[in-house]
């Protein structure tokens, strides 16, 4: 089968994707082997790619917004040949330990991840673990679902992270896959939404579905706000944000990855009870919940499909904030 592989993490440019042939897999005990109908490409392939996040597989397969069809199931998996899944970032944990038994799974220190410590979508094949995987609505097609399953999730999870009082103002910076999905969930939750983003094509579509305002990263915001959630990986963003959240307001930091956050001055970003919450991967439940009402929503999804064969090319695009939405492979 083709797949991409990363033999050395180097920056993008220098083409740290390598198209190759591998052997189909076989699924194994619980396992699925889904043949890739679409894969989402995200901003945490990019990080796999170049190197922001260490090595846990060397000459891995990235994608981790997989839609696919089951072709063959391993001993003890419920589903068979014929279901269509959606396989996510969140691949496996260990299912006994203190965050596994309270309900906080995406905090288990033995989790593993599609894409990171297991092969994933960049490929005509990939295995699947039965029990993450997700049963998808009927009404979504192949590439509007693909990016639901990790910018779609890790969006509804900052948006909860973030504690958005009903019809308060929510502040969001950075437009891009996540934070597109996020925000109509919010629109249609009653919120007033500002966006803040750098590209004039990304304020359009923000106001397109349905912010109020939007601005350039730094503007100065119309009036506080009562949350904020950063979706670009730039930790320079978080004093601005904190800066315009009111009196109890919440700071979501959505990513896998942050540069370094610039000293920030007690009084100007933190007093009068502003909070600062990192989001860490998702549970089954969010991407169960978040699915449920994204169908029950009709979500828009803005995508721009690139062929499998140029997955290099869609994540050099993306590192280069070409396009809007989410960029989507298509075998």
């Amino acid at each position: 089968m083709l797949a991409w592989t990363v033999d050395a993490p180097a920056p993008i440019a220098s083409g740290p994707l390598r198209r190759t042939a591998r052997d189909v897999p076989s699924p194994g005990p619980g396992e699925l082997l889904v043949r890739v109908l679409a894969c989402g490409v995200c901003r945490t392939d990019l990080h796999v790619a170049e190197g922001d996040l260490p090595v846990h597989l060397p000459g891995v397969t990235p994608g981790h917004e997989i839609v696919g069809e089951v072709v063959e199931a391993g001993p003890g998996a419920l589903r068979g040949p014929g279901d269509r899944v959606g396989v996510a970032w969140l691949r496996g944990t260990c299912g006994a330990c203190r965050f596994c038994r309270r309900g906080a799974e995406n905090l288990c220190p033995s989790s593993v991840y599609t894409g990171w410590d297991a092969h994933g979508g960049y490929a005509e094949f990939a295995l699947a673990v039965d029990a993450f995987a997700y049963d998808l609505p009927a009404g979504l097609d192949d590439v509007r679902a693909a990016p639901l399953l990790c910018a779609g999730i890790i969006g509804y999870r900052a948006l909860r992270r973030a504690a958005l009082p009903p019809g308060g103002r929510l502040g969001v910076w950075g437009f891009g896959g996540s934070a597109h999905l996020a925000v109509q969930i919010a629109v249609a939750e009653g919120a007033d939404v500002h966006v803040f983003t750098r590209s004039p094509a990304a304020r359009e579509l923000a106001r397109e579905l349905g912010a109020s305002w939007a601005g350039d990263s730094f503007d100065a915001n119309p009036a506080p706000l009562d949350a904020a959630i950063t979706f670009a990986p730039a930790g320079g963003l978080v004093p601005a944000a904190l800066e315009r959240l009111d009196r109890g307001g919440t700071l979501a930091i959505a990513g896998i990855h942050l540069s370094d956050v610039p000293p920030l001055d007690y009084q100007r970003h933190l007093f009068q009870e502003r909070e600062v919450r990192s989001v860490t991967a998702n549970t089954r439940a969010d991407g169960e919940e978040f699915l449920r009402l994204a169908a029950r929503l009709d979500v828009a999804v803005t995508t721009r499909p690139y062929p499998l064969d140029e997955a290099d090319r869609a994540l050099a695009d993306l590192a280069a904030d070409n396009f809007t939405g989410a960029a989507v492979l298509v075998p």
